[in-house]
């Protein structure tokens, strides 16, 4: 079944048709990987559409820019405007979101003066990791590849050359028959998913490995920390070595796309119960409660259409 693309997308400071959305084959980031994106959710709720914490993301798109010295020529307000007016003029209430700024054509080497092209798109996606796998959880494997060392390339920016790490660990885990691949650090300790965090159960409070780990900190892991903490749940942020993977009674992994997700087993060894266990559950609940009205968003996360 081919892709169905939306009809409308946000590039430059204009909707305009999607197959009108081009960039040069020599423009930079192309080559070199100098492009700086964010996911974001949209969702239906009884208040009618609203998009989680877009603010946040926004934030974190600049700031991973700065790290790059790529200058997006549009305010935050502009880019929130943008997000919400690509999901009107495609006629979607619960949807995806991508905003992306990249160096586009302008030079040819790597630390060449290029133009700052920026973009939004949206389109509907359901559950990343399988219609399935936030009731069934999936199982997932420790991948060969690891992340990368501390300063050598930035963990913390949300860039698209960064994913290149997460495309080996995805790819290599699908290849294997797992659901998903988890990553160490260089240090040998854990890290994260391909592109989620992790969180592990033990004793009833929630551990998640520290910036540190060459993770990037999550906007859903900050979510399921504050929800998790309102419930009284301890959340420790720690070093964890990989044989926890097998000894915790629970791991979950978080993200834009995942969501939350369970994860079964490890490398073939069950995970608990081999179901999602009831920390991951009230989590789930409290989670996507903020969409169906039962969890108060007292922390100002929706931010209406």
């Amino acid at each position: 079944m081919s892709q169905q693309y939306p009809e409308w997308i946000w590039q430059n400071g204009a909707i305009k048709p999607w197959p009108e959305a081009t960039v040069h084959v020599m423009a930079h980031a192309l080559h070199y990987g100098s492009s700086v994106f964010e996911g974001i959710r949209s969702y239906a709720t009884p208040d009618g559409a609203a998009i989680f914490r877009l603010t946040d993301h926004l934030k974190r798109l600049y700031m991973s820019a700065k790290i790059y010295d790529i200058v997006i020529p549009y305010t935050i307000d502009e880019l929130a405007g943008a997000c919400r007016e690509v999901i009107k003029k495609n006629g979607l209430g619960a949807a995806y979101l991508r905003p992306v700024a990249f160096r586009g054509l302008g030079g040819f080497g790597l630390s060449a003066d290029c133009p700052t092209d920026t973009a939004v798109a949206a389109w509907p996606m359901g559950p990343y990791l399988g219609p399935e796998a936030l009731k069934q959880g999936i199982d997932a494997c420790v991948s060969s590849w690891q992340r990368f060392a501390p300063n050598t390339i930035p963990a913390g920016a949300k860039a698209g050359g960064n994913y290149l790490s997460g495309q080996l660990i995805a790819r290599e885990a699908r290849r294997l028959g797992f659901g998903e691949g988890i990553a160490l650090a260089s240090s040998g300790l854990l890290s994260e998913g391909a592109g989620e965090n992790l969180f592990l159960v033990f004793d009833g409070a929630l551990h998640t490995a520290p910036a540190s780990a060459s993770i990037l900190t999550g906007i859903t892991r900050h979510t399921l920390m504050t929800l998790a903490r309102e419930e009284g749940i301890d959340v420790i942020e720690r070093d964890l070595p990989r044989e926890f993977l097998y000894l915790a009674d629970e791991i979950l992994m978080c993200g834009t796309a995942a969501e939350v997700t369970p994860i079964r087993s490890v490398d073939g060894k069950k995970v608990g119960s081999g179901t999602a266990g009831p920390i991951t559950r009230l989590l789930q609940d409290r989670f996507f409660g903020l969409f169906d009205g039962t969890t108060a968003d007292r922390w100002g996360w929706l931010e209406p259409l």
